[in-house]
């Protein structure tokens, strides 16, 4: 039975997590679309930048940062540690092929929220035991987001929601229409990306989905 929080991350605010990806701007900016998307409900945002250069990506943390504060809504860097501990994020996350946990929380303080990708039993494992605070799951469906995802069964997600303490989220390829799906699993909540930036009004998007989720993980 998991408790409603660990460590430094609440499992509340793991319910519907937005993950940023500039492939979906169509000539808006970052900042306007994260802001609807907290309008509509999110409760978690990731900063995911895989081609800007570091002094980019440090002023657009900045940015993001103050707006997620504004919103009282945790804000973490994907896998860029450095820069996480420049603005003193509120944590990082970080895939199996990235820096282990332990390192992470060494690198960051006891205060921070550190989380991790798994695709096993045995990884997620391993992450909670080097301090992991929650666990992103997937992907759970196929997704265009990753090109190196793992599909990850929903029966598997179960069995990592039994075999740890610490929340899960789904991961993957998650959309309104599919999202019941993973009802039963022990999920807390789900992390997507196109299922809101790519939708044409993002703030009713992320308010759907968030109703859709609450009924999810509710049974």
């Amino acid at each position: 039975m998991k408790s409603d929080s660990q460590g430094n991350c609440k499992k509340e605010n793991l319910l519907l997590y937005a993950v940023t990806d500039r492939n979906w701007l169509n000539g808006k900016s970052l900042y306007s679309q994260v802001e609807n998307a907290l309008k509509g409900g999110v409760t978690f945002v990731q900063l995911r930048e895989k081609n800007l250069d570091d002094a980019a990506f440090l002023e657009e943390a900045k940015e993001i940062q103050k707006l997620c504060r504004k919103y009282h809504v945790p804000f973490v860097i994907n896998d860029n540690v450095d820069i996480a501990a420049q603005i003193d994020a509120d944590g990082v996350h970080v895939g199996q092929s990235d820096m282990e946990a332990g390192d992470v929380r060494r690198k960051l303080g006891s205060g921070k929220i550190i989380g991790v990708s798994a695709q096993t039993v045995e990884q997620a494992v391993r992450a909670q035991e080097h301090g992991a605070d929650y666990l992103g799951v997937g992907a759970v469906f196929p997704t265009g987001s990753k090109a190196d995802a793992v599909e990850v069964s929903h029966e598997t997600v179960r069995e990592i929601c039994e075999a740890v303490d610490i929340p899960v989220i789904a991961i993957g390829g998650i959309t309104k229409d599919n999202v019941t799906e993973l009802a039963g699993t022990g999920i807390c909540g789900i992390a997507v990306i196109s299922a809101i930036f790519a939708q044409r009004e993002i703030e009713d998007a992320a308010r759907l989905l968030k109703e859709r989720v609450e009924e999810t993980v509710q049974k």
